[in-house]
């Protein structure tokens, strides 16, 4: 799988500025996403905080290895 350019910092800071009032174009073009990655991510972490995000990652990372 793809490593992705931006953290889970990052990834919630997009979402939470879209969540202010931003156009959901306009922010996606401001960090160069498309619209359907930013619609991903809000599946995935819409209501966490960086932290949850970051205990999230660490789960997936513990589970992949597993499997390997």
């Amino acid at each position: 799988m793809k490593k992705s350019r931006f953290n889970e910092a990052q990834i919630i800071g997009v979402l939470r500025e879209q969540e202010a009032g931003s156009p959901t174009a306009e922010v996606c073009r401001r960090h160069g996403i498309s619209e359907q990655t930013f619609y991903r991510w809000k599946a995935k972490y819409s209501g966490m905080s960086v932290s949850d995000a970051q205990k999230l990652k660490t789960l997936e990372d513990e589970s992949t290895s597993k499997l390997s």
